[in-house]
């Protein structure tokens, strides 16, 4: 059942998010569709969920979400298209808009967690610029000017009307970052232009007999400085006394609360020395009476200042560089062919069961399976493996991958955001935007370190003033502000969402895909490995091998008929090999009444008013079946062999078997063979027979391992593992696995395998091959030991930086730190850990 309700107090996509993960996770509910635009939720249930229950699920009565019913009628059969989920199968032959949404915006230093903006700006609480998430949209829609006149764009190809050329594609619009970085660099070059004359004139007085004061006195120099002065602070620079008033107009202090008041005392500290000179003491001016001026100071610290803006706006467009590469495989055009006629449509109009011609070298346009033709395909874009994938009638293929030297027909069978791409763009995203544990360090010393850096200002200049050299007040002066200058908390605010946003980047090219910042800290510490066999260590592509019948009451293909009959209603892999091979054997398939799928047992049903029951020994024990010792022997000699035998009842007599095998990936032995060699214990849990688990397992050099494991099995083993202390990882793919995967310490889904145990765990690999998890292991080691430096490199430059700023050296070597100086380094500091971080993006894993 469906019903729609009315929802109130979402601000912002943020707000979108957590109300549809909070109505998620209410039981009975199987799929929730959010809209902040329409304050609208259109709820599936499988069993009726109180209004009560959805608000208590919302935080309460008291929470800023309040859900109710529309005065219209509340049930629905809309099926609006999903943003995030895999699980939608059921769409009909409906155009799915793709609405151009304005851009989402968010802090790269993660400030308010995973809220979101719909407008550029700047961080109300870190005062950074907000970051521009790359959406797939944006990418998709395609539009053509002429080569001629720019001026000319339209959303299909043709001529141009002015000069008649053919009009040709256009580059999606420049990302937010890209224009920040040009606004950044304009207002940098100003700032370069005027302050240079600054700084030489100060510059000057270090020259004997300084040739300017024979043009003019110092303070008509001064007035010059302070009009060459006035475009920086009010024009180029404005904007970080801007985010300083609002930093501690709100109390969010940060990096801009200290440039804000360092530059700016040094600047308002000039002003009132060249109106009001004789208020202050002689150590503050020159021979000739006049105050000495800081605009140079002032001037070349928001320089400087902004030069890491710019430098920071550039290589910050370098983290994300993973999406836009994943964005740029999205087509935007594809060839369906209709009754026989072939035409050019975009991507927004292919709907499910369209036929899709996809020629040599082209990509591939949406989701779907070969249906004429056959070819290669090059999927080591969302893959990580170089090697193409030969493809064949019924076989998959994915957007966003490249057809190799074949034509061939497809039929659409996912679009949109339902489409493979469309969810690696959106979990990477989501993972970049997510928080790791290890970043509550930062966030705690971050609260302290701007209070603590403006009192130990204060305290520089206090002591300089008491016990500083002449003239103590300009010592004293110069050392505190320098000590605002150099402190740096974005630097230690960005160590852990830069190298975040790089790793899961990272991971997405080579096929793993991480949905959340916390399982990349929780792999690296990962000391035990669940894995199941079918699907995980086996290819997951299983054939019957043998029909067997007991007895002379059916003949082989009456036995061969029952299994298939009763395994069409199932979606179980097993299944679909019989009811494949049934088919070749042009076997009759009769509708299965009162079909019912007993978990981690077999299938049950009526076929021709006849009892039937299909699945491993646990089934018949529970259909009341007894196997004979003769049976169970048979049936021993293939499952000794690796081979999956599932028994046949009717009517409460075992009748048959069916022979299963299922190769074992050629890369499993290996994988698992690295992931022992990094100290990682990993045990093999299958709801399969000993037998046919001791094969495996011994092919595999594998000492543990389990067999005949319930669901519920699985899970209690994953609990009884944790409360010994160990840090589990679990990897399936099937809908048994899905409450083990939910249980571990990190979820590993095959990406082949089914929906529920993608959206159950924490870590998707896209090819659902074990070596994908010691590609997820590595890049987490990657990451944090990334993550550990940066934090490094921040604390470490402030512990250093601040003393040496407040003057510590100077009774020792007569050091002191010039505070533009001191802004230069502030500035390198957030570079050099995004550098850091971009070298993640080189990593071979």
């Amino acid at each position: 059942m469906k019903h729609t309700y009315t929802v109130t107090g979402m601000t912002c996509s943020g707000c979108e998010a957590k109300v549809k993960a909070d109505l998620s996770k209410t039981e009975n509910i199987t799929e929730v569709y959010v809209s902040k635009d329409d304050k609208q939720a259109i709820v599936t249930m499988s069993k009726h969920v109180e209004l009560s229950v959805l608000q208590n699920a919302l935080g309460g009565k008291d929470s800023k979400y309040q859900i109710s019913l529309p005065s219209a009628d509340t049930s629905t059969e809309i099926k609006p298209p999903s943003c995030c989920s895999s699980k939608a199968k059921d769409h009909t032959h409906k155009k799915i808009n793709h609405p151009h949404q304005a851009g989402t915006y968010y802090c790269p230093m993660h400030c308010e967690g995973d809220k979101e903006y719909d407008k550029p700006g700047d961080c109300p609480v870190c005062g950074m610029d907000l970051v521009q998430e790359q959406k797939l949209s944006s990418w998709n829609s395609q539009q053509w000017t002429c080569p001629m006149h720019p001026e000319i764009i339209r959303d299909e190809p043709g001529a141009c009307p002015i000069c008649g050329m053919d009009l040709v594609p256009m580059e999606p619009d420049s990302s937010a970052e890209e224009k920040t970085y040009k606004k950044l660099l304009k207002k940098l070059w100003i700032a370069a232009i005027f302050t240079f004359p600054i700084f030489l004139m100060a510059m000057s007085e270090m020259i004997p007999n300084n040739p300017l004061y024979t043009l003019m006195e110092q303070k008509y120099w001064n007035w010059v400085q302070f009009a060459l002065s006035i475009p920086v602070v009010f024009y180029a620079t404005w904007m970080f006394f801007e985010r300083a008033y609002k930093s501690i107009k709100t109390w969010n202090l940060n990096m801009f609360t200290l440039i804000g008041i360092g530059a700016g005392a040094a600047f308002l500290f000039s002003v009132f020395g060249m109106l009001f000179p004789d208020i202050f003491p002689e150590q503050f001016k020159s021979h000739t009476g006049a105050v000495h001026v800081y605009f140079e100071a002032a001037t070349v610290i928001l320089t400087l200042v902004l030069l890491g803006q710019v430098l920071e706006a550039r290589a910050h467009s370098k983290t994300n560089s993973a999406v836009k590469e994943l964005l740029k495989l999205a087509p935007n055009r594809a060839i369906r062919v209709k009754d026989g006629i072939e035409e050019e449509v975009t991507i927004e109009q292919i709907v499910i069961g369209d036929i899709l011609r996809v020629k040599p070298g082209e990509k591939i346009p949406v989701d779907g399976a070969i249906t004429e033709g056959e070819t290669s395909v090059d999927e080591s874009m969302i893959t990580g493996e170089p090697i193409p994938v030969t493809k064949s009638i019924g076989d998959k293929v994915s957007s966003g991958t490249i057809n190799g030297n074949q034509s061939f027909l497809m039929k659409a069978e996912k679009v949109g955001s339902d489409t493979l791409l469309s969810q690696i763009v959106e979990m990477v995203n989501n993972a970049s935007r997510s928080r790791a544990p290890i970043q509550k360090l930062a966030d705690t010393v971050s609260g302290y370190f701007v209070p603590i850096v403006v009192l130990i200002s204060v305290i520089t200049f206090i002591v300089w003033a008491i016990f500083g050299p002449q003239p103590v007040y300009v010592y004293a002066f110069v050392n505190a502000i320098a000590v605002l200058i150099i402190a740096c908390p974005c630097a230690l605010g960005l160590a852990t969402p830069m190298s975040v946003m790089v790793g899961v980047g990272k991971g997405a090219q080579n096929g793993v895909l991480i949905k959340n910042a916390e399982a990349l800290e929780k792999m690296d510490k990962v000391d035990t490995l669940i894995i199941d066999k079918t699907g995980t260590i086996t290819e997951g592509k299983p054939t019957v091998e043998k029909i067997g019948v007991f007895g002379e009451q059916f003949t082989e293909k009456e036995v061969l008929q029952f299994i298939v009959s009763l395994n069409k209603r199932s979606e179980h892999p097993l299944a679909d090999a019989t009811v494949k091979y049934g088919k070749e054997q042009n076997i009759e398939i009769i509708n299965a009444e009162n079909f019912s799928a007993v978990t981690g047992k077999g299938v049950e049903g009526k076929v021709n008013g006849k009892k039937v029951d299909l699945g491993n020994a646990k089934m018949m024990e529970y259909a009341k079946a007894e196997i004979t010792s003769e049976m169970e022997t048979e049936a021993q000699n293939f499952q000794k062999q690796g081979k999956t035998v599932s028994y046949l009842s009717v009517e409460g007599k075992v009748t048959g078997y069916v022979v299963i095998g299922d190769k074992i990936k050629p890369t499993s032995a290996k994988a698992i063979k690295e992931l022992m060699e990094k100290g990682i214990d990993v045990i093999m849990l299958t709801g399969d027979n000993h037998d046919t688990a001791q094969a495996v397992a011994k092919e595999l050099n594998l000492v543990h391992f389990k067999a005949g494991m319930l669901p519920e099995d699985k899970l209690q083993e994953v609990e009884k593992l944790q409360k010994s202390g160990k840090i589990v990882a679990m990897a399936g793919d099937g809908i048994n696995d899905a409450p083990a995967l939910a249980k571990s310490d990190v979820g590993i889904a095959m990406g082949t395998g089914t929906d529920v145990a993608i959206e159950s765990a924490m870590i998707t690999l896209v090819q659902g091959d074990l070596h994908g998890i010691v590609k997820a292991r590595n890049l987490s080691d990657a990451v944090m030991k990334n993550i550990k430096q940066n934090l490094f490199f921040a604390l470490g430059y402030n512990i250093l930086g601040i003393p040496i700023a407040a003057g510590v050296l100077f009774p020792f070597f007569g050091i002191l730190l010039s505070p533009m100086i001191a802004a230069l380094a502030m500035s390198f500091s957030s570079v050099s850990v995004i550098a850091n971080s971009l070298r993640l993006k080189n990593i071979n894993i």
